[in-house]
């Protein structure tokens, strides 16, 4: 799914510093895609809305346990949905993020906590959810 081969004024593709995310609502049977330094995958619709609203919600989590933690304090938390299962872990300011996708396909992945900023930001205007 790259920007020079689906001309589409409502695709969109972002991407920084050990990760990309897209979305191309023509895209069949996937119109997501998330990726890291060297992978990524196609997601369905319903996965990508699951991945960014779970995206979401852990990122909230974790900025609100900020305030709740010693600065040595490390914590992991999880969400899912029927579709996928998702973790953090690490420090409210730097967590690395896993992801289990449990239908179809069935894949995992993750991101390193340096690239896991971008990609939280990204999901957010990226497409609203």
């Amino acid at each position: 799914m790259s920007p020079e081969t689906i001309p589409n004024a409502e695709r969109r593709i972002k991407s920084g510093a050990g990760w990309r995310i897209g979305w191309d609502p023509q895209g069949e049977p996937y119109q997501g895609l998330v990726g890291g330094e060297d992978w990524a995958i196609e997601l369905t619709e319903g996965e990508f809305n699951d991945f960014c609203r779970l995206l979401a919600q852990l990122a909230t989590t974790m900025t609100q346990m900020a305030s709740e933690l010693m600065d040595s304090e490390r914590i992991t938390c999880e969400a899912e949905s029927d579709i996928l299962w998702m973790e953090v872990e690490g420090y409210p300011h730097a967590y690395l993020l896993h992801v289990i996708l449990s239908t179809g396909r069935r894949c995992e992945f993750s991101w390193p906590a340096s690239a896991v900023p971008g990609l939280v930001e990204a999901a957010r205007v990226l497409k609203i959810f």
